[in-house]
């Protein structure tokens, strides 16, 4: 059975007037100006994704500082639905503590070279962990073959990583690295 997880990258199309452009790829006069939705328009988007279609987990359905909106989705549709902060959190204790005291997400994206040290990014994974959330370790654009982050998950027990499609190296190195740790 196939589940659905969504990377939205909102912080990518989040205006300077607090809202959400939906067509922020088109310029000129073609721009459909109804395509700019609050966030809490937004978030009745994703509740309807996911009654309509098997979405399991919503990755920055938000802008980065838009705590509000995160903790609006996440008390209705987090028992549902995995809202994982990663532009939100950046793996950083400190952003995990106010999304813990905001209930604004109930999963964190572990991205080791996102906070810089290891000792960080433990920290930040107790605390998600001692919150109830989910942890999932990430790869980064521009990703090497070095297979660290699938010891990491398997050493953490963070239960999900997310290294892309089986189509290069660099992400073959990381589940080829999980196959060998399976076998011992």
């Amino acid at each position: 059975k196939v589940k659905i997880g969504m990377d939205v990258a909102a912080s990518e199309f989040y205006t300077e007037s607090k809202m959400y452009d939906l067509d922020f790829k088109t310029e000129g006069d073609a721009k459909d100006k109804s395509q700019t939705i609050t966030g809490e328009a937004l978030t009745k988007m994703y509740q309807q994704f996911c009654a309509d279609f098997p979405v399991v987990s919503i990755e920055d359905p938000f802008d980065q500082d838009d705590f509000p909106a995160y903790g609006a989705m996440t008390k209705l549709l987090g028992e549902k639905c995995q809202v994982v902060g990663d532009d939100l959190l950046v793996t950083n204790p400190k952003r995990v503590q106010k999304a813990i005291d905001e209930k604004a997400c109930n999963a964190l994206l572990l991205k080791v070279n996102q906070i810089g040290s290891v000792s960080e990014s433990i920290e930040a994974v107790g605390m998600a962990k001692k919150a109830g959330w989910g942890v999932m370790t990430s790869h980064r654009s521009g990703e090497t073959e070095d297979s660290f982050i699938a010891d990491l998950a398997v050493g953490l027990a963070t239960g999900q990583i997310k290294t892309g499609a089986p189509c290069r190296s660099e992400r073959l190195a990381k589940y080829n690295q999980l196959l060998r740790i399976e076998e011992e």
